[in-house]
């Protein structure tokens, strides 16, 4: 038998990022980016089985039976919180448990910059936070919500799924809501925010056009709002969401956004060089008149070349980034060409 509460109390204790469950293979654990499998043999199907009927909500065991997957949040008893993640894979239960930090980073932990602080201090518009799955986005935007949270008195709107930081109310009101359990839709969730007197939106994730135009209209419309992507690089992100567009309103759709949109933080997580863990590196991109008209034209290709020239006014571009994490001696250069979006370029501005 699978004991959850025991297996959760190990990844605490293991400090693992991740806790993979999969039928014929040994419990696994992430842990500082590999994985390091619990002695005691393979998984059976009807053990796993069991631990998801118990670890998941109704709502989420009946969305796993209909559509094959499903995401909820749980707590365990020592008070730290696992997003987890349940699907069938080749007609067999598969899990991953993702360990949520209790405990809400500073800028200096996760290593943003001090620039980004401005950003929130704006009273509209719209900030990005992309990246691969897994690359800290949440923590990040959890940074933030804490920031503006403990500095300004305002009323803070989070919609989730699942819901991954708890945050108390300080300076500000903080509203969370749960796609699936307070809320059907994200999209839904946006049709009523609106109403709910928000100065400030966080987005957990922009899946559709609805809810895309909703955090655009939202951000036009005086409210500061967050949202979230699956992409690489500031160019990339304005791309994919004109792209999410039909086609004879993209021109339209580049007109709002180069008005609406306040910055691009894009990060990824990169092992460090001491082999305690992981880094984030970031790419930062913050609207000024020459992003915007780029934006307007649809020239988002000329848009790095903002970005590398305007470091003063807190822009940074990703391979920038990675090349100051070396000779800070953070990261190994090979890891760094590893990840660069340029390595031939990055190869010869980094230190022999």
């Amino acid at each position: 038998m699978l004991d959850p509460s025991m297996l959760m109390q190990e990844a605490v204790t293991r400090k693992a990022s991740d806790l993979h469950l999969s039928v014929h293979r040994a419990v696994t654990f992430r842990v500082r980016g590999g994985l390091a499998e619990l002695p005691g043999g393979p998984v059976e199907r009807a053990d796993l089985d069991a631990l998801i009927r118990k670890i998941a909500p109704d709502r989420s065991w009946k969305e796993y039976e209909e559509v094959g997957s499903a995401d909820f949040a749980i707590q365990h008893t020592s008070g730290d919180r696992f997003r987890v993640s349940i699907c069938k894979e080749r007609g067999e239960p598969r899990a991953v448990l993702r360990l949520i930090p209790t405990r809400l980073l500073s800028f200096d932990e996760i290593g943003l910059p001090d620039s980004v602080k401005d950003l929130l201090m704006r009273p509209r518009g719209l900030i990005l936070v992309t990246g691969p799955t897994g690359s800290g986005k949440t923590t990040t935007l959890a940074t933030m919500i804490d920031w503006i949270n403990r500095n300004q008195d305002v009323h803070l709107v989070t919609i989730e799924d699942p819901i991954e930081y708890f945050h108390k109310h300080q300076k500000s009101i903080v509203t969370q809501r749960e796609v699936g359990t307070d809320v059907p839709t994200f999209a839904e969730a946006m049709r009523r925010v609106l109403r709910q007197d928000p100065d400030v939106i966080l987005l957990g994730e922009m899946r559709d056009l609805e809810t895309i135009s909703s955090a655009i209209t939202a951000a036009e419309t005086g409210h500061l709002v967050f949202g979230t992507l699956h992409t690489t690089g500031a160019a990339r992100t304005v791309d994919r969401i004109i792209d999410a567009y039909p086609t004879n309103q993209q021109e339209q759709i580049r007109a709002q956004l180069s008005v609406a949109m306040v910055a691009v933080i894009s990060q990824i997580l990169i092992p460090r060089a001491d082999g305690r863990g992981l880094c984030a590196a970031f790419e930062i991109l913050i609207t000024n008149s020459a992003v915007e008209n780029h934006i307007r034209k649809n020239e988002t290709f000329k848009i790095p070349s903002v970005i590398q020239t305007s470091r003063r006014a807190g822009m940074i571009l990703l391979d920038d980034f990675l090349l100051d994490l070396v000779k800070k001696g953070t990261v190994t250069r090979e890891t760094a060409l590893e990840y660069a979006q340029s390595p031939r370029d990055l190869e010869t501005r980094l230190p022999a």
